[in-house]
């Protein structure tokens, strides 16, 4: 007569290896490259200085505070006004392979008479880059 030791049967199931499809993982305990795509380390880095994610969103965060009081002043209109022309003034750009000021963005945010990071060391002169202006054109245009 057969007896079944459901004891042992539970164990080998526990020690057994995970199927590749119910594993996030993966079967060896490696990430699936296929499936998932590839991992970045910079994207799971975790801030180094509680000011750094408030630094990386000044901008983002200040432009909210500046609609929220705008609002508060004077209505839902002029927020709306004005995030429409945020939104003209980013589309305004020159030919891909000529370097585009933003000053009208600058102007409209008020940061037209300020110095920063950006204005120095963000020359587009120095820049490493330098494609082939009809390949950019042709590229920006959705023709290759």
């Amino acid at each position: 007569m057969l007896t079944h030791d459901t004891r042992g049967l539970r164990s080998q199931m526990k020690d057994s290896v995970p199927v590749a499809g119910l594993c996030p993982q993966g079967a060896y305990g490696l990430q699936d490259s296929l499936r998932s795509g590839f991992t970045s380390v910079k994207n799971e880095l975790l801030p180094s200085h509680p000011l750094e994610l408030s630094e990386k969103n000044h901008q983002l965060n200040k432009d909210k505070m500046n609609l929220s009081t705008l609002r508060n002043i004077q209505g839902l209109h002029a927020p709306l006004k004005l995030q429409m022309e945020y939104r003209a003034a980013r589309q305004i750009q020159r030919l891909p392979f000529l370097p585009s000021s933003n000053l009208a963005l600058d102007t409209l945010r008020g940061s037209d008479d300020t110095i920063g990071f950006e204005d120095v060391l963000n020359d587009p002169a120095q820049s490493e880059l330098m494609g082939e202006p009809h390949l950019m054109v042709e590229y920006k245009l959705g023709l290759l």
